[in-house]
């Protein structure tokens, strides 16, 4: 299937038009259009490698919302004009222990990822949804709820899923107090989720005129890292703190912050953090520890969750012909809280 994208050719050059071939269905497959595709961070950092594994073309994008066209001969659970969605990952060995207990995100053999990754049959690079067209294997394709905007669903596929994952796994609930570090694209849909779960909900930051930005988003307070006696006064006030920031940091100044057996989640920094003291975690039985993006199931529970509780991130929706400059928006953070691209846009001409 001929379509096209936009793609990085190399870590130096801006994205561009690209044509290329969509694998032909096999019989467990589906078929979409792409209407609507969120923008992360980590398509930023894969066009550019920064984490040194990209390879090249590369069409990034997967937080893609999209319209079944066709199925393959085996696929029951879709049919043409269905509302789908699909995340970080199309495809996993499906018979490790972690995949039969749905986390194929924790693929013993590692999952596939939806663009720089190789496609399990062919070796093939895979391509993601900076794109008109997308085929998928039917159980990585997740189904859009009613009610849930699909222009304001892609988002969901990972900052959703990056965020939930831990509050749910660190069984977040009515009673739990959270903390929420960095208020970007992940850490506003920590902040919606964990008021949505029911947790009493802090952002940290260490400027005081966001303020205003996390009681908007559902928070209850804030929290001013840089402000000494504040953060004196909070020691051990949190049960889960959810660590968004994408950068290298000292996370040391946090731990006093939680509680007794606390925990401390990285889901923002991939790579180095400063060094840190091993006391506050010795002393009050505190943990750090990381999570990815959750499996499928996880996934539809989260969808299903958004659209019950209405919680849909914050976006602004751009034209495929403006992603390098949203790239460039969001090395400044210049952005509330998260791009989307109205695939609408993508025009024939041009690509080569």
């Amino acid at each position: 299937m001929k379509t096209i994208g936009y793609a990085a050719q190399a870590a130096t050059t801006p994205l561009a038009p690209f044509s290329f071939e969509r694998r032909e269905l096999r019989s467990n497959d589906v078929a979409m259009e792409v209407l609507y595709c969120g923008v992360c961070h980590s398509d930023l950092h894969t066009a550019r490698n920064d984490w040194g594994w990209s390879t090249y073309p590369s069409v990034p994008g997967h937080e893609i919302v999209g319209r079944v066209t066709a199925v393959g001969s085996g696929v029951t659970r879709y049919k043409p004009g269905d509302s789908v969605a699909v995340g970080c990952m199309v495809d996993s060995c499906q018979k490790c222990d972690q995949c039969q207990k749905g986390e194929e995100q924790l693929c013993r053999l590692g999952n596939t990822q939806t663009y720089n990754g190789k496609d399990r049959v062919t070796g093939e690079p895979t391509f993601g949804g900076y794109a008109k067209h997308l085929v998928v294997r039917e159980e990585f394709v997740l189904r859009v709820p009613a009610g849930l905007d699909p222009a304001r669903t892609g988002p969901l596929l990972c900052a959703g899923i990056t965020t939930y994952a831990p509050l749910r796994h660190w069984n977040v609930g009515p009673g739990t107090r959270v903390g929420v570090l960095g208020l970007g694209g992940l850490g506003h849909m920590a902040v919606k989720l964990a008021v949505g779960l029911g947790a009493d909900v802090t952002v940290l930051s260490r400027r005081p005129d966001k303020q205003a930005d996390a009681l908007a988003l559902g928070a209850h307070r804030l929290l001013v890292s840089a402000d000494k006696d504040a953060m004196k006064k909070a020691k051990a006030s949190f049960d889960v703190i959810i660590d968004t920031v994408p950068v290298k940091h000292d996370v040391t100044p946090y731990m006093p912050l939680l509680d007794i057996d606390g925990t401390f989640v990285i889901v923002g920094q991939l790579g180095p953090l400063a060094e840190i003291s091993s006391m506050p975690m010795v002393s009050g039985r505190r943990r750090i520890t990381g999570s990815l993006i959750g499996g499928i199931a996880q996934t539809q529970e989260l969808l299903d969750f958004c659209a019950a509780k209405n919680i849909l991130p914050d976006c602004e929706m751009i034209r495929m012909d403006q992603i390098n400059e949203a790239f460039e928006r969001m090395e400044k953070a210049d952005v509330r809280y998260r791009f989307v691209i109205d695939m609408a846009s993508l025009s024939p001409a041009g690509a080569g």
